[in-house]
């Protein structure tokens, strides 16, 4: 992983949270216990805050940023899929982002709320609860009925990313030098 530094601002990073070597964060940042930030991900908080709870993974090649005056927040067990783009939004506890998804600023997320593979949620959307959404600009396709299973579902893949991250951090991940 790579820090920088930005004006007066330091990233903030628990020291359970794993970073992959070619991750960068930059600036204004604090990212919560257990949580992992995955390979060429970059975050930057050179304009705004930018704020990723506990439990929390950020899967490769991730684009996380937010301008002046809207700071970006990501809540706990949160699961941002790979190669997304996460912009000057608020995610709440327990959502599950897929792959390839953005979420433009002003973007509320409510908690336990799914957002498919693909989606763009366009700037100021405000997803409710327990929201299935998917499509560009993303639409509500479904609310979910049985929040235990979505909460476990969601749960369940944050436990995966922690316990693959903490086998990166032991020395079973190393760099080949010959």
């Amino acid at each position: 992983m790579t820090c920088y530094a930005f004006k007066d601002d330091k990233p903030r990073i628990h020291e359970s949270v794993f970073t992959a070597p070619t991750a960068q964060i930059i600036g204004n940042v604090s990212i919560g216990a257990e949580s992992s930030v995955w390979f060429q991900t970059v975050i930057r908080g050179d304009m705004e805050k930018i704020t990723i709870g506990e439990q929390t993974n950020i899967q490769d090649l991730c684009m996380c940023h937010a301008d002046e005056g809207i700071p970006l927040n990501v809540g706990n067990r949160v699961t941002v899929g790979h190669r997304c783009i996460i912009h000057g939004c608020t995610i709440e506890d327990g959502c599950l982002i897929g792959m390839g998804a953005v979420i433009m600023n002003r973007a509320s997320i409510g908690r336990g709320s799914v957002i498919a593979a693909g989606s763009v949620i366009l700037e100021g959307s405000q997803i409710p609860p327990y929201s299935l959404v998917a499509g560009s600009p993303g639409r509500i396709k479904k609310t979910y009925r049985k929040r235990e299973e979505i909460e476990a579902s969601i749960r369940e893949m944050s436990e995966i990313y922690m316990e693959n991250a903490r086998a990166f951090q032991s020395d079973t991940f190393y760099k080949i030098t010959d």
